[in-house]
């Protein structure tokens, strides 16, 4: 979600029907279809995504993600356009192989945090705003702001896994975190943090990266005070942990984002 309302930030007078849409296909449609898809050929029996305890898996699972990203597509192609719908189509698909068993991009450390960091941040920045304005926007404009979205989708990717160590290691899945390590993770991700930071210190008005600053301050400091206790104690990066930095994170830039949006009108 934060990547959408930057993209919205930072496009001036852009077509208000065809953002809401996008918000409905992105967020209620495409993202959760990803999540069920994922979920299904995953199998998880430990804590994984929002859930401390899944349920079981079945079929259902599986034929629900189909639908909804089906929809997903028909509803781009008859409320925004075929262009967007084609991204939308594309996505789904990238997404089904992150999970499938005959890709299972998973099993690739590196090559998975680069196509979920792009994806989910570039990509969709890229095709949100080229959807919503009212005429085509150079892309050249663009790059460092999509950029920027996908460094933030490659600093925070790694800790969404550093609690299912156990769980991917038994499917044999070599996931980016697992390869690091726990205290590799952390030091890794203040690391594309860093740069980040440097690029909207860069690329935002100086007024803005104190509103950055401000905003993602509750993040930092707790990331920070959980890398210490994590150092001493490694049974700290767990699931509890974990989903109180995703809520600290995506609530800051969430509000950053939107602040940045109001601020345009």
């Amino acid at each position: 979600m934060p990547v959408y309302w930057f993209s919205l930030s930072q496009t001036r007078d852009f077509d208000v029907s065809k953002a809401l849409w996008i918000f409905v296909i992105w967020h209620l449609l495409v993202y959760p279809a990803s999540n069920a898809y994922n979920s299904y050929f995953d199998k998880d029996e430990g804590s994984i995504g929002g859930l401390e305890k899944p349920p079981a898996v079945d079929k259902k699972l599986f034929y629900t993600a189909w639908v909804m990203d089906i929809l997903a597509v028909v509803i781009s192609l008859i409320w925004v356009d075929y262009v967007f719908a084609a991204a939308v189509l594309v996505y789904g698909l990238v997404s089904k192989s992150y999970s499938h068993t005959l890709i299972r991009l998973k099993k690739y450390p590196f090559l998975s945090w680069l196509i979920v960091g792009f994806f989910q941040g570039a990509f969709v920045y890229i095709s949100t705003q080229q959807a919503i304005s009212p005429v085509p926007l150079p892309l050249t404009g663009s790059l460092l702001p999509a950029l920027l979205s996908s460094m933030m989708l490659w600093a925070v990717y790694p800790m969404t896994q550093i609690y299912q160590h156990e769980e991917d290691a038994k499917r044999g899945d070599q996931t980016l975190s697992l390869l690091l390590g726990i205290r590799g993770t952390f030091l890794f991700t203040a690391s594309i943090y860093s740069l980040a930071a440097v690029g909207f210190l860069y690329y935002l008005p100086y007024r803005h990266f104190l509103f950055f600053i401000m905003l993602t301050a509750p993040t930092l400091v707790f990331f920070l005070d959980w890398f210490r206790k994590t150092w001493l104690d490694e049974s700290q990066a767990n699931f509890k942990n974990t989903m109180r930095l995703n809520l600290l994170a995506s609530i800051g830039l969430n509000v950053l984002f939107i602040t940045l949006l109001l601020m345009q009108k």
